[in-house]
């Protein structure tokens, strides 16, 4: 393996700035700005969008089979896809 050629992993906290949530996961991604947590200083990188706030994973997504045109071609046309 070559030396100095890889980018530095370390621990990066990630702040969900949509659900004020942080999440602390081994990266190589490259940010200047640095944040203290638990009297440890970590480089840091907010996001839009995490597994905090995202509506698939917090269970408010919209469901489709209930409402709209899904509902309605399952209404007309699903006793023949049984």
């Amino acid at each position: 393996m070559k030396a100095n050629i890889h980018p530095h992993y370390r621990t990066v906290a990630f702040h969900d700035t949509s659900a004020d949530a942080y999440f602390m996961v081994g990266s190589t991604i490259q940010t200047d700005r640095t944040i203290e947590r638990d009297g440890v200083t970590y480089p840091y990188v907010t996001i839009d969008v995490s597994s905090a706030s995202h509506p698939y994973y917090t269970g408010k997504q919209k469901e489709y089979a209930k409402e709209g045109s899904t509902a309605r071609f399952n209404k007309r046309f699903g006793h023949f896809l049984k």
